[in-house]
């Protein structure tokens, strides 16, 4: 396992650490009450990163969604998902029906295990608005 520090050591791009990353579509993504969402997230690095969906909701800060740390397996939360794909490098955010209230942003993050200063890595934060 990884020290507690290691808990707190995300990485958040898309500034390159390393030649470590974690990148996602920028913008905003407008949908219709009870459409489809996908969010998509890829991720640079060697070995199995333990990877993060974020979401923070207007007037509020940043709070963990979902945590993926087995490679290939499905991880739901909160009526999203995300399947933690080691061939494509990515871990998508899915949910089959949205609604207002998922009117947010929405991080994705990445922990190697390898920094372990209990501080941020640079690079900026992540996100894709989501309007409804």
């Amino acid at each position: 396992g990884y020290s507690s520090c290691c808990d707190t050591s995300l990485l958040f791009s898309p500034g390159q650490t390393y030649g470590e990353s974690v990148t996602q579509m920028e913008g905003q993504v407008t949908l219709s009450e009870g459409a489809s969402l996908t969010l998509n997230c890829t991720y640079s690095t060697t070995g199995y990163p333990t990877l993060f969906w974020y979401v923070q909701y207007p007037g509020e800060g940043p709070q963990l969604l979902l945590r993926a740390t087995k490679a290939n397996k499905k991880e739901p939360s909160k009526s999203f998902e995300a399947t933690y794909n080691t061939e494509t490098t990515s871990l998508h955010l899915e949910k089959a029906s949205v609604q207002e209230s998922d009117s947010a942003m929405y991080y994705c993050a990445m922990n190697t295990g390898t920094f372990c200063d209990s501080r941020l890595q640079p690079g900026e934060f992540s996100r894709r608005s989501l309007f409804l």
